[in-house]
């Protein structure tokens, strides 16, 4: 069974029975994935950026966008305008996959995993999730990458509320830490 379909038939009625939701759009759903990709190094090396958009685009199946500085930094010889980062927006299927592949195959090759933090969740019930590499998604070659990177995965939902969305989440299956 697809994660939508789990979805639909279980989480959706479960968040209706225990919120006593009345109205079937105010039901908690994840609306969009945000992966960002920070590399201050695309201030002395240019090429940097493509070889990350590449491996961004084979993790999501998405062509990334290139974020740019908003504000000037002395300290970190960093311009208004400078591109320091890649971004991309996953919705519909393509979020729903990643979402998929996020519970069932990455999350459980974290070293010494014993489930993601509370504080992961913001007062708005989105999660967000810091992930140390990217040679932990099967799409990437080892051999291909020339330097090992972080990424940010941002799950924002339609609720605004921690509880909700706290739930949203254990339901669909990504382990919390208990305390």
């Amino acid at each position: 069974m697809s994660l939508r379909e789990y979805y639909q038939k279980e989480v959706r009625k479960k968040l209706i029975e225990e919120f006593g939701i009345r109205n079937v759009m105010a039901v908690p759903k994840v609306t969009k994935i945000v992966v960002n990709v920070g590399a201050g190094e695309a201030v002395n090396n240019r090429g940097v950026l493509d070889k990350i958009s590449d491996q961004i685009a084979l993790i999501t199946g998405q062509k990334p966008v290139i974020t740019k500085a908003r504000v000037s930094i002395s300290a970190f010889k960093i311009r208004k305008g400078f591109p320091i980062g890649v971004k991309v927006t996953l919705r519909g299927r393509r979020m729903e996959f990643f979402l998929e592949k996020l519970i069932k195959i990455i999350l459980p090759r974290f070293k010494d995993f014993r489930g993601l933090s509370l504080k992961s969740l913001d007062k708005d019930g989105n999660l967000n999730i810091g992930i140390p590499e990217q040679t932990i998604f099967p799409e990437i070659d080892f051999d291909k990458i020339d330097k090992i990177r972080g990424l940010q995965v941002t799950i924002v939902t339609n609720t605004r509320d921690f509880k909700k969305g706290k739930r949203l989440f254990e339901l669909l299956g990504i382990p919390f830490r208990k305390s």
